[in-house]
């Protein structure tokens, strides 16, 4: 029985991180997209093979999953993680049918904390607040900030220049900061599926012998790195359009500075603070905060609106289907 929720979560989140794929490829390549840097078929090729890659860069935000509970090492912890996993698909799908870039990071999260909380398990707050909550509301802010100036330095160095020349010259620059968004985006969010993998197979026994300075198993590595770079390739139509359109109208100098000022953020916080942000959050503010150096009116705050609710109600709707799940599957595997 073990064996086979340990399978089961496997499988499970293989696919999470598949939907993370689609659900957040637009993250990556919308503002290149909507200026015309690259054309949409292009752009999703790069994303998936920069995704892969940026999968296989690191291991430090997987090592910070894993540690958000402790389930308990026996069928009851499995059932608990397997729960957490389905409410994150869960909500992530939802969001992305209704288009909206909300965080597949913060579903996992929610969704893990639900089903504890749920199945009575030990949740690590000081892990949350200190390495999701925290960082979930200072990165957007220093994004919006960061975007906006360094949108502004382009502004006043290129002043003089002829603006169809400095445009073409950005859609070059594009595919640059596309591929580094991208790769950053493997190195954030394939992380978190490999962190719960081996959060499951370790709750199962099967490495009892795992130290914290060991890394993770090849296999995890590489499993999570080709789903999410499978379903990035699938593509994220619907979120794209929310981002690369609806918020604002994009030209290849700011789409440019919002890609930047990303990729910038995701490695710090991966490599430094080892911390799991949202890519959803991060490319989202940078592109609001180069969209307002045109006038904070030329930002539909409608739409931001909108988003900002997703977010917010991400963590505990993740976590209340999970938690919904959890009672479903104890009753399925017939655990006291």
């Amino acid at each position: 029985m073990t064996l086979a929720i340990v399978v089961t979560v496997v499988v499970v989140a293989l696919v999470f991180d598949y939907t993370n794929g689609f659900h957040d490829a637009a993250n990556a390549i919308a503002t290149s997209v909507s200026t015309r840097a690259l054309t949409p078929r292009i752009a999703l090729i790069l994303a998936a093979v920069m995704n892969f890659i940026g999968a296989l860069l690191g291991q430090e935000v997987a090592q910070t999953v894993q540690k958000v509970i402790t389930p308990g090492a026996d069928n009851h912890g499995l059932v608990i993680v397997l729960a957490g996993l389905i409410g994150a698909i869960t909500w992530n799908l939802i969001t992305w049918y209704y288009g909206l870039p909300s965080s597949s990071s913060h579903a996992l999260i929610g969704g893990l904390v639900g089903a504890a909380l749920a199945g009575g398990a030990t949740v690590k707050w000081s892990t949350i607040v200190e390495k999701v909550l925290i960082p979930m509301i200072a990165s957007p802010l220093f994004g919006f900030c960061a975007a906006f100036v360094v949108m502004l330095s382009i502004m006043w160095i290129f002043r003089k220049r002829n603006p169809h020349k400095v445009f073409r010259g950005f859609r070059v620059m594009q595919t640059v900061s596309a591929a580094a968004l991208a790769l950053g985006h493997g190195l954030q969010d394939a992380q978190k599926t490999m962190g719960v993998i081996f959060l499951a197979v370790l709750t199962g026994g099967y490495y009892g012998d795992w130290t914290e300075g060991d890394g993770l198993p090849l296999w995890i590595v590489l499993l999570s790195a080709g789903a999410i770079s499978a379903g990035t390739y699938a593509g994220g139509w619907r979120i794209m359009r929310t981002l690369g359109r609806r918020i604002i109208h994009l030209d290849p100098a700011r789409g440019f500075s919002a890609e930047a000022v990303g990729a910038g953020v995701l490695y710090t916080t991966a490599f430094v603070f080892e911390a799991p942000i949202s890519t959803t959050h991060i490319i989202t503010s940078s592109i609001m905060g180069a969209g307002a150096t045109k006038r904070f009116s030329a930002v539909r705050w409608g739409v931001a609106k909108s988003i900002l609710v997703a977010w917010v109600s991400t963590f505990p709707a993740a976590g209340l289907v999970a938690a919904g799940v959890y009672y479903v599957l104890k009753y399925v595997f017939q655990l006291p």
